[in-house]
């Protein structure tokens, strides 16, 4: 198994102009939080620490109140994505027709885990649940290209076509 890399946070000083005109925007709404996050992780790609303890220090929130709403929702990430985001799909149709093993072989060929981003910021895995693409199964994407019926043998070629 890969070992975990920590991605320094390379935030910037229009970055965080950003966010604190987010949170100001949501001042004074009612459950401001989730429009908070969504907004901050468009800005900043992902949900690092140091952007939850701004956000927490700004709304006098809790940090663990915000890291407890990042790593609930799925659709937060505490991981920056690569520029080609893989999503394997592990939902039944595909698992049982192999895509534990496609799993497998994507992080054995770019050496990193699921959440994970590669150090050139140029790969990051996903394991999703269905995506809707059962007739083709086994399936993953890789961004908005959908590859099934493949085999783990597939995926050095499949890769790549990425590899730039």
């Amino acid at each position: 198994m890969a070992v975990a890399q920590k991605i320094p946070f390379k935030g910037t000083p229009e970055q965080k102009e950003q966010l604190l005109a987010v949170i100001a925007k949501h001042a004074n709404e009612e459950g401001a939080l989730i429009p908070v996050l969504h907004e901050a992780q468009e800005i900043y790609g992902y949900l690092p620490i140091e952007v939850q303890q701004m956000i927490s220090d700004e709304m006098h929130i809790p940090l663990s109140e915000i890291y407890g709403v990042v790593t609930f929702y799925t659709r937060f990430s505490l991981n920056p994505r690569g520029k080609y985001n893989i999503g394997v799909c592990l939902g039944t149709a595909c698992y049982v027709k192999g895509s534990g093993k496609i799993l497998e072989r994507i992080k054995e060929k770019l050496g990193i885990d699921v959440g994970e981003c590669t150090p050139d910021g140029k790969f990051s895995i996903e394991a999703t649940r269905c995506i809707g693409a059962c007739g083709l199964a086994p399936v993953f994407t890789v961004g908005e290209d959908v590859y099934g019926r493949l085999t783990d043998a597939d995926v050095d070629d499949v890769l790549a076509k990425y590899m730039d």
